[in-house]
């Protein structure tokens, strides 16, 4: 019987957190933000904190799973490999569509930075094709423009905190005046929710795992560091957007430290800011293609998507049709959606896709076991009383998503039996 074509194994400890970074700082500091703080005023930074330690859970049991399956397809081959075909599906088919979704708010987030008034659909999905180009050409080609994005994205974000701080810096009585509970412990909570769509890119290393060298030990480190900086990061410009700002003031703009920068002496610096958001949202969104690509990738092998998605190109060893095909439906999801709308939606089906990450990470006996089992419940648990409380629309569009998909497997099931 022959083997399916496989990916080859390029990236190294640097490559894979720069990836894991590039996903993962665009999403949060330039998108994220802005609903959390119409959910929970200044309690979104209780809502970080909480955040931050759920995707530490569930970043310890991804890291646990793919040291020991390193292939492409993240949660969906864990699912598979210790709960059973249907969990597997399930985390496959939320990760697809809530990345979908989060490519498409990325997208739409490069837009609003660069775009002339009135072009911002067009541009994103100009934005879309031409990142589907680089990453069709090899994941070396991804990785080499993720280096350049990112450090492009830490400049920019330096100068803004330099600014803000250099001039008048920011004033506590505005985080702290309105108390970090003004909004309730379900609005910090919905904040987290919101939140932790800004730290789901350290799930992109896992699900590239048959793109790194020696992946026992890349692959868990790389998530460690790509974490732990953007933690540090999220923190750094939370504090500094609610000082200046003010949480009415950061939930009423899309373009949050752009206008905290133009606020202070500083001012000349709001076009280097609005530079880096535009890059940073490029950086994730070309991380997010990738990971998009290879989940469906796996999916295909099983035959849980169309098989002819399993196609791997000859010579840049790319799954090129999944990433194009993936491409054509984040076009669709622009034309139609908005970017808050967006962020909710991609945060159901990424938690849900942790959920199962985190019950299979539980399952796996001690030899393979890194990290100690309260995380993985702990990460299950708030992965649940996340989801319960995202915006009644997304977890509505979300279940109905779901359904699409279970009823899609049954028939695709039930055609193969007759």
């Amino acid at each position: 019987m022959n083997q399916p074509p496989t990916l080859a194994r390029r990236l190294g400890t640097f490559d894979a957190s720069l990836i894991g970074l590039g996903s993962m700082i665009g999403a949060g500091v330039f998108a994220a933000f802005t609903p959390a703080a119409a959910a929970a005023g200044s309690g979104l930074l209780i809502g970080l904190v909480m955040a931050a330690f759920v995707a530490f859970c569930n970043a310890t049991s991804s890291a646990q799973l793919a040291a020991r399956y390193p292939t492409s397809g993240g949660t969906y081959i864990y699912g598979r490999e210790r709960l059973g075909q249907w969990p597997g599906f399930l985390a496959g088919w939320g990760f697809v569509i809530g990345k979908t979704a989060s490519a498409a708010a990325m997208a739409m987030t490069f837009a609003a930075y660069a775009a002339p008034q009135g072009w911002e659909r067009p541009v994103a999905i100009a934005a879309v094709v031409l990142l589907t180009a680089v990453n069709y050409h090899g994941v070396t080609r991804t990785a080499g423009l993720t280096r350049v994005l990112v450090v492009a994205v830490l400049g920019a974000l330096a100068i803004a905190v330099a600014a803000v701080w250099g001039g008048s810096g920011p004033d506590f009585g505005n985080i702290v005046g309105e108390g970090l509970l003004a909004h309730g412990w379900y609005g910090v909570l919905q904040s987290a929710g919101l939140l932790f769509f800004a730290f789901a890119g350290y799930a992109r290393i896992a699900t590239m795992g048959e793109e790194v060298r020696d992946p026992r030990r890349t692959i868990p480190r790389a998530i460690t560091i790509a974490l732990g900086i953007t933690i540090v990061i999220y923190a750094v410009v939370a504090i500094t957007l609610l000082g200046v700002l003010g949480p009415q003031g950061v939930a009423g703009t899309p373009t949050p430290l752009a206008d905290a920068v133009a606020t202070g002496s500083m001012a000349w610096a709001a076009p280097v800011v609005r530079v880096g958001a535009a890059v940073a949202s490029l950086g994730a969104l070309l991380a997010l293609i990738a990971g998009l690509g290879r989940t469906s990738l796996a999916m295909a092998r099983e035959r849980d998507l169309p098989p002819w998605l399993a196609a791997v190109h000859p010579k840049y060893k790319v799954p090129h049709r999944a990433e194009t095909a993936l491409a054509v439906v984040v076009c669709l999801v622009i034309a139609v959606a908005d970017l808050r709308g967006a962020i909710g939606f991609s945060s159901f089906g990424v938690l849900l896709y942790y959920l199962v990450a985190n019950v299979a990470a539980y399952t796996q006996p001690q030899e393979d076991r890194r990290y100690p089992k309260f995380l993985q419940v702990a990460g299950a648990v708030a992965c649940v009383g996340l989801v319960m409380t995202l915006p009644p629309l997304s977890v509505g569009l979300g279940v109905l998503m779901f359904a699409a998909g279970i009823i899609y497997r049954l028939l695709r099931l039930r055609r193969n039996r007759t």
